[in-house]
């Protein structure tokens, strides 16, 4: 269910205004579909009501024989009309109130004119011949053309018969069609319709579009900073929302970034203050005669003097300035394998030509350089392939070592988590390269991971978007 629903705000909020815009208009179309019924169906009663005023006004005081000559030559197809001595509507109670009122004010009104009964009856259509075919094929006018329709109309609508008995028993008897309901949508109206439809679900693209703007900047701003905190800031202009979010965004980048930068540039100055007592301690260890306490101190030495210079590379990595420039990743994957003989390519035969990224040059070696030199540390030999897979490149390094538990594969990019647990420098490390590699990798767009191949060995991939 989750898949088949919309899972961003604006497609949400756009059928959200599709579907009050459907409700919106169902609802009134049948709004008005039942005021026209109800006001067509006063207007039918009036006209029965007016109607047999004017029969009785002209037929009252004529014979019965006069009578049935005058309904003769007033009757037709769709106005029937008959003197006789019965009535049309054979039963006397009426077949709703509204009928049974309009036969009270009948009889009310016409017993000036003699009526001493009135009643009156809902008829169904009748599926006569329609006159209006009889248009096809002449040359008629736009009016005569629509009162042939409207007839045909009338002749095939519901009928109200009524029967109206004058003093003297004879039984008048009439029908009066009842005004035909057009129907609310037509073909001519469609096209309005859809207009409408269409311009207010396009005006409510624009806005949702407009409404929704600070946060796909926001989104986007905060992705490119997670990337690289030194990325170019966003463009304060649009409205003032979207001004006031990017202003936002641009205050907490220069935050982020003086914090960090403060942040490095104090622990690179604090590892290179201590090469100064290292070094005189160095040159004082000289002094002393060779011993297994000089020895030691001295690896000692040694190991402080290798974490500060770690330090210092891993502090200084953001904050040297480094444009970025185009760079053929196979040639520079090739000269980093150059440095190691346990270095292989598993598609040497079939080298990838035309693999570019754009990244900086010195950081994008030392990433390279890291993740190799990883393989090679703990797996012994680094067996390198290199591919393409649409818009993305992907430099895969396979070694032959243990592998890591998989709980702990996202735990070793942290800073200072050595693939190896041991304390020895020369097999443990300091856990700063794959810190650095990552680094480097999302500054560019790329990512690194780490996977247990199913033959054995840490599977490391490197990814970086192809340059356009």
């Amino acid at each position: 269910m989750r898949r088949v629903l919309p899972q961003t705000l604006p497609v949400w909020v756009l059928l959200i205004v599709i579907a009050g815009l459907l409700i919106s208009q169902i609802t009134t179309l049948y709004i008005v579909s039942r005021d026209r019924a109800a006001a067509n169906g006063v207007v039918d009663l009036y006209r029965l009501n007016d109607r047999a005023f004017s029969l009785v006004q002209l037929m009252h005081a004529a014979s019965p024989e006069a009578r049935k000559a005058t309904a003769s030559g007033l009757s037709n197809a769709t106005y029937a009309l008959t003197v006789s001595d019965t009535p049309a509507v054979a039963l006397s109670i009426a077949g709703d109130d509204e009928l049974a009122e309009l036969e009270d004010i009948l009889v009310g009104r016409l017993s000036k004119f003699g009526i001493t009964d009135a009643r009156v009856r809902r008829d169904p259509a009748t599926r006569e011949a329609d006159d209006g075919g009889a248009i096809e094929g002449r040359d008629v006018g736009e009016v005569e053309r629509d009162l042939l329709v409207l007839a045909a109309d009338f002749a095939q609508s519901d009928k109200l018969t009524a029967s109206l008995r004058f003093a003297d028993g004879q039984w008048l008897n009439f029908t009066e069609p009842n005004t035909p309901m057009g129907p609310i949508l037509s073909f001519d109206s469609l096209p309005l319709y859809a207009l409408i439809a269409g311009l207010v679900v396009a005006m409510s693209i624009w806005s949702l579009r407009r409404l929704t703007a600070p946060y796909r900047m926001m989104e986007t701003a905060v992705k490119r900073i997670g990337n690289d905190l030194k990325s170019p800031p966003i463009i304060e202009t649009g409205s003032r929302e979207i001004r006031t979010a990017a202003k936002a965004v641009n205050a907490m980048q220069a935050r982020l970034r003086d914090y960090v930068e403060d942040r490095e540039h104090l622990a690179a100055a604090l590892a290179h203050d201590l090469r100064t007592p290292l070094t005189r301690m160095r040159l004082r260890l000289e002094l002393l005669r060779k011993s297994a306490v000089r020895a030691a101190l001295a690896h000692d030495l040694a190991d402080i003097e290798a974490i500060a210079s770690s330090v210092i590379d891993f502090a200084t990595f953001e904050v040297t300035e480094e444009k970025s420039e185009r760079i053929d990743f196979w040639s520079l994957v090739e000269s980093v394998a150059d440095g190691y003989e346990e270095v292989s390519f598993d598609n040497d035969d079939t080298r990838s030509r035309g693999l570019i990224c754009l990244a900086r040059p010195v950081a994008l070696r030392r990433c390279v350089t890291n993740l190799v030199q990883n393989a090679v540390t703990y797996g012994r030999t680094a067996h390198l392939s290199l591919h393409r897979s649409g818009k993305t490149i992907t430099l895969a390094i396979r070694d032959e070592g243990p592998g890591i538990p998989q709980a702990e594969l996202d735990a070793v990019f942290g800073s200072f988590v050595p693939l190896e647990q041991s304390r020895n420098r020369q097999t443990g490390g300091l856990g700063l390269g794959l810190t650095i590699a990552r680094n480097i990798a999302r500054s560019a767009g790329g990512e690194v991971s780490l996977s247990n191949h199913p033959g054995g060995g840490l599977l490391t991939e490197l990814s970086l978007p192809l340059a356009t």
